[in-house]
């Protein structure tokens, strides 16, 4: 209802504007799960690396340049997150297209698992809620950049050392390397905890929950209790 209102409050030229913005950036992240990483896929699979290598890499490519950049850019562009809400909604359904009908964008999609889903799910809800309970986008990206940038870096450098999905301290080393500077410069010694839990919880995983859900709402957690108390 609160978004609603505020939809209602807005200006038609400012609904028109991020409209606008939101097709452009939803044409960005066609690109980079579509033509790009295709792409990416043959030239690696053309070069001798195994499937699910070249499978992995696309993963983490697609959350750095989709997940992790789109969000750094919704503060600048959005008043409200109607349209950033809209946005995760439409790309999880069409994400979820293929496994339903059996036809999966095996340069990125896995049989196993459907963790992109649950990446473009919390990214849509941290993204949401943060403008809810805080009404400061920030709160929300730095979530969602730990998991994309921190678990993009953390996935790669896994990938680089294995020829399967794994989980290995050395990744989460790497991410703490990344996302606890982002935490700290972003909110302090709250974002920097953040960051640190983040990196932690990132090892752990069992199916259906995996990173893609722990790392943005353990962060998120810190971050609003964090805010509550100090």
């Amino acid at each position: 209802m609160y978004v609603l209102g505020s939809v209602n409050n807005m200006d038609i030229s400012v609904l028109i504007r991020e409209g606008l913005i939101t097709l452009v950036l939803f044409i960005w992240v066609m690109i980079v799960v579509g033509p790009l990483t295709k792409f990416l896929y043959q030239k690696m699979r053309a070069r001798g690396m195994t499937h699910i290598k070249a499978v992995y890499y696309n993963r983490k490519v697609i959350h750095i340049l989709a997940g992790g950049l789109v969000s750094v850019l919704v503060p600048f562009f959005y008043t409200t997150p109607l349209y950033p809400a809209l946005l995760a909604v439409i790309l999880a359904i069409l994400t979820w297209l293929p496994r339903r009908r059996n036809q999966l964008m095996d340069w990125f999609q896995v049989e196993e698992n459907n963790y992109e889903i649950h990446f473009i799910i919390m990214w849509g809800v941290t993204i949401t809620l943060a403008w809810l309970i805080f009404h400061n986008w920030w709160y929300g990206v730095i979530p969602v950049a730990f998991m994309a940038f921190g678990d993009g870096v953390t996935g790669i450098i896994r990938n680089m050392l294995y020829n399967k999905r794994t989980k290995s301290w050395i990744g989460n080393i790497a991410m703490a390397a990344v996302v606890i500077p982002i935490g700290y410069i972003a909110l302090g010694w709250i974002g920097a905890l953040a960051g640190l839990l983040a990196s932690i919880v990132e090892h752990f995983e069992s199916n259906p929950i995996d990173d893609n859900i722990t790392v943005p709402l353990v962060s998120f957690l810190t971050i609003l209790i964090g805010t509550a108390l100090f």
